[in-house]
C-alpha cells in the first residue's frame, strides 16, 4: 500500500504516520516527491486496512499496490529515477554511452581505450577486473590489480568506472574502487549478493539473467532497493534462445515494458547480446530507437589480441562512428517529443 501525504503535511505528521506503520509490524519507506511525500508500506503478509491511516493528520489517500515489485514499480514512484555516478548521469533524458574492454589487461591497454572512447563521446568506462567465464581455463581477470588500473583510468580521464562484483567476498573491494558496481547476468538471482548490493552506497548495474522474465528481473532489483540502495540501473543483454547466428537474442521489447513498469533507468548491452562485431552497431542503433537510456559497448584497440571477447569488441573508430549515429537518432526522437 502507498500512503500519499497532503502537500501541507508537516514533518511531524509524516513521522507520526511512519511510526504508526512500524508499530503495526510493517516497514515504512518514505518516498519524497516533487510536491508531496508518499510512504510505502512493505513487509505486509496480508492486505493493510487503509482506515488505520486515512484518519491521521496529513494523510490524503491510500493506494493499493498490485505489483509484486513495490519499490521499483511506478505505483510507488511515478517520476523517473536519475542516477549520478561521478560526472555521469543515467536516465536524464540523454543517451549515456558506456564503453571499454571486456577485461582489464594492463594500464596501457585501458588508458589507450579510455582516451579514445572519451574523445568519441563516452561518459563512463567499463572493464572487468573479475571475469566469470564459461571455461575454468579462460582468463579470469586481474582481480585487485585490475581494480587499481580502473582507478588510474578514472584519475587520468575523469571517466567514472563500471566493473563487476562476482561474489560477497570481493564486493567490498569492488565497492571501494568502482563508481558503479555491476551484477552480472549469471548472478541476477544470487540473492545473497543482491542483499549485499542493497547495502552498498554506490549505484548498482543489474544485468538481466539469460533466461529471466521481466518480472523476475524487476524482483531482483527489488532486493537491492529493499536493502536501502535506491540507485539501480537495469541492463538488458540478451536472452538464451535456439538462435545460432548470435550469442544471445537481444530483447528490445523489454525496453518499453520496463519503462512502463518501473521508474529505474534501463540501458542495453548489444555486445554481449550479439557476440559478433558486425551485429553490435545495428543492435545499438535499434536500442536507441526504442528509447533506451544508455548503451554499454565493448571497445578494444587491438581486439585480435584481447584476452576476452575480442570478436565482439568494436575498434575505436567504429565506436566513434556509432556515437555519431546515436546522436542523430537521439536528436530525431527528441524533435518528435
Amino acid at each position: 500500500m502507498l500512503l500519499v501525504m497532503r502537500k501541507t503535511a508537516t514533518p511531524e505528521e509524516i513521522e507520526a504516520v511512519i511510526q504508526s506503520v512500524e508499530k503495526r509490524g510493517y516497514t515504512a519507506r518514505p518516498i519524497p516527491g516533487g510536491e508531496r511525500t508518499a510512504i510505502g508500506i512493505l513487509h505486509n503478509n496480508e492486505p493493510v486496512d487503509a482506515a488505520l491511516f486515512l484518519s491521521m493528520p496529513g494523510v490524503r489517500e491510500a493506494i493499493p499496490v498490485t505489483k509484486p515489485y513495490k519499490l521499483v514499480g511506478r505505483e510507488l514512484k511515478h517520476d523517473d529515477t536519475v542516477i549520478s555516478a561521478g560526472s555521469a548521469r543515467v536516465g536524464n533524458g540523454s543517451m549515456t554511452m558506456i564503453a571499454g574492454p571486456c577485461a582489464v589487461e594492463s594500464l596501457e591497454q585501458c588508458l589507450t581505450i579510455a582516451r579514445e572512447v572519451k574523445k568519441a563521446g563516452a561518459t563512463m568506462f567499463r572493464g572487468g577486473a573479475f571475469k566469470p567465464r564459461t571455461s575454468p581455463y579462460s582468463f579470469q581477470g586481474l582481480g585487485e590489480e585490475g581494480l587499481k588500473i580502473l582507478a588510474a583510468v578514472r584519475e587520468d580521464t575523469g571517466l567514472p568506472v563500471v566493473t563487476e562484483a562476482m561474489d560477497n567476498e570481493a564486493f567490498d573491494m569492488v565497492e571501494h574502487y568502482a563508481d558503479v558496481i555491476q551484477i552480472g547476468a549469471r548472478n541476477m538471482q544470487n540473492f545473497t549478493l543482491l542483499k549485499r548490493a542493497g547495502k552498498a552506497r554506490k549505484p548498482v548495474m543489474l544485468k538481466r539473467g539469460m533466461a529471466a522474465t521481466i518480472e523476475e528481473w524487476l524482483m531482483a532489483a527489488e532486493y537491492i532497493l529493499e536493502g536501502g540502495n535506491p540507485d539501480v540501473i537495469l541492463c538488458e543483454r540478451g536472452l538464451r534462445t535456439f538462435a545460432m547466428h548470435s550469442r544471445n537474442t537481444l530483447d528490445l521489447s523489454a525496453v518499453p515494458v520496463v519503462k512502463r513498469e518501473s521508474h529505474l533507468p534501463i540501458i542495453v548491452d548489444p555486445s554481449h547480446a550479439a557476440g559478433q562485431r558486425d551485429q553490435v552497431i545495428p543492435l545499438a542503433r535499434a536500442a536507441a530507437a526504442v528509447g533506451v537510456h544508455g548503451l554499454m559497448v565493448e571497445v578494444h584497440h587491438a581486439p585480435e589480441t584481447a584476452l576476452s571477447d575480442g570478436g565482439q569488441s568494436l575498434y575505436p573508430a567504429q565506436f566513434a562512428a556509432l556515437c555519431e549515429d546515436i546522436r542523430k537518432i537521439s536528436a530525431l526522437f527528441s524533435e518528435k517529443r
